[in-house]
């Protein structure tokens, strides 16, 4: 392990350079054949088609290859869930009345989970990781999600407690005693509780006040939706649902982002106007309950012409983070441009999450989150030759493709559980 420090150690400090590629910034610069992507440590120092190459930098040819930003899924719990049918390896799941609002998943991401090996394999080097409900004590409020990279590092988090994720909708309803109007005055009751205890913290501490409706820990979660410094995230698809989202944000002044949003296309200029992101799946078009009658796969491209900021996810592709490619091929099938395509899983969520700062383009000064492409990486047959996280080209191999090659060694004369992995170097040394 002292030496994969070092090994690590000595990568960050490392200049590298990607050559003659066609890189798509999604930046202010687009899209530049024949360009260079510098890096230094983790950071971009800088891109373009005339940019000097360093004496003493790795130099990795990018002929005939795309490079793009690290791929961000948004929501979802990478690193927070291993087996969904096994109970003691899911940690997104809010139970309980102490921790909703407040219910931080921080506390139980683990880096070195498997399924983080093989999103990164396929291009994804950040993910939101946001709470769910589905335990029989669940609330209305699921509590705090927060960003990571998935390069393994200990100080994986690029921001921790960043939104509140709350249900409405089927799913509210179905957490409010089957009614959607209780889940939508639990979150107003909630809030006015949070704006009671903020004026009143001094007379609440002697016990001067009325019972909240939630606890402490949750009020002062909401004290950070409230004062603008954390978003609330509302788990809702039906349109007029999406209307009560604007009407209860537009009350108390909150920064609200939609998540599902299978009906949003259809009040599209009242999200644009309140400047309220949607998280969409471009996969899931079928009208499975009441509330995604009109679901259709242009959903993303009507959103995005109304002037809606779109990004692609959803919070049941834990275990297959890379399917926003193929929602964001399918847009493009469906009316969206290529380029916004590709921003809506880049640049589009870091904005969402308010990291846009950090992650989502290629430009100087941002993470050195980037892979390298053979092919379009919209097309559903194309994977990353080589993803870099921090700078840090990470190891293209997982659990599943140690074991892959491990039985493909049908010619040994041991065993398959005695045979040495075609990779001697298993991916949890990385990490």
């Amino acid at each position: 392990m002292g030496i994969w420090l070092l090994a690590v150690c000595a990568a960050h400090a490392q200049t590298i350079a990607i050559t003659d590629a066609t890189v798509h910034t999604v930046g202010p610069a687009g899209t530049i054949e024949g360009a260079t992507v510098l890096v230094e440590g983790d950071r971009i120092v800088a891109v373009g088609a005339d940019v000097a190459v360093p004496a003493g930098a790795q130099v990795v040819d990018g002929s005939g290859k795309i490079v793009t930003p690290g791929l961000f899924s948004p929501v979802g719990a990478l690193g927070l869930s291993e087996v969904g049918a096994v109970t003691g390896t899911n940690d997104a799941i809010q139970q309980g009345v102490q921790f909703a609002a407040g219910f931080d998943v921080a506390h139980g991401f683990n880096p070195r989970s498997l399924v983080v090996a093989i999103s990164r394999m396929d291009g994804v080097t950040h993910a939101g990781i946001t709470p769910q409900s589905g335990g029989a004590s669940s609330q209305v409020f699921s509590g705090l999600g927060s960003v990571v990279d998935l390069g393994g590092a200990a100080d994986a988090f690029l921001t921790r407690g960043a939104v509140v994720v709350a249900n409405l909708g089927v799913r509210g309803s179905a957490l409010a005693g089957d009614s959607r109007a209780a889940a939508v005055q639990v979150l107003r009751a909630a809030l006015r509780d949070a704006l009671d205890y903020r004026d009143n913290k001094t007379a609440h501490e002697r016990g001067e006040r009325r019972a909240y409706s939630v606890s402490q820990t949750d009020l002062d979660t909401l004290l950070r939706v409230l004062d603008g410094s954390v978003a609330l995230m509302f788990n809702v698809n039906r349109a007029s649902d999406i209307e009560g989202v604007l009407e209860l944000a537009g009350d108390f002044s909150i920064r609200a982002i939609v998540l599902g949003g299978a009906e949003a296309w259809m009040v599209a200029d009242r999200l644009a106007a309140a400047q309220v992101p949607v998280i969409v799946d471009g996969i899931n078009n079928l009208p499975t309950n009441f509330d995604r009658l009109n679901a259709r796969l242009d959903s993303a491209s009507l959103l995005v012409a109304a002037g809606v900021r779109v990004a692609f996810g959803a919070a049941a592709q834990t275990h297959d983070a890379r399917l926003i490619t193929q929602s964001a091929g399918n847009a493009v099938a469906n009316g969206l441009s290529w380029h916004q395509a590709l921003q809506a899983i880049t640049l589009a969520p870091a904005a969402v999450w308010g990291i846009d700062d950090q992650v989502g383009s290629i430009e100087a000064g941002k993470m050195a989150n980037l892979v390298i492409w053979d092919d379009d990486p919209l097309e559903i047959t194309s994977y990353p030759e080589q993803t870099y996280i921090r700078g840090v080209p990470v190891p293209m191999h997982s659990r599943q493709t140690l074991l892959r090659d491990r039985y493909l060694q049908i010619d040994s004369a041991l065993p398959p559980a005695y045979r040495a992995p075609a990779n001697p170097d298993p991916v949890p040394r990385f990490r």
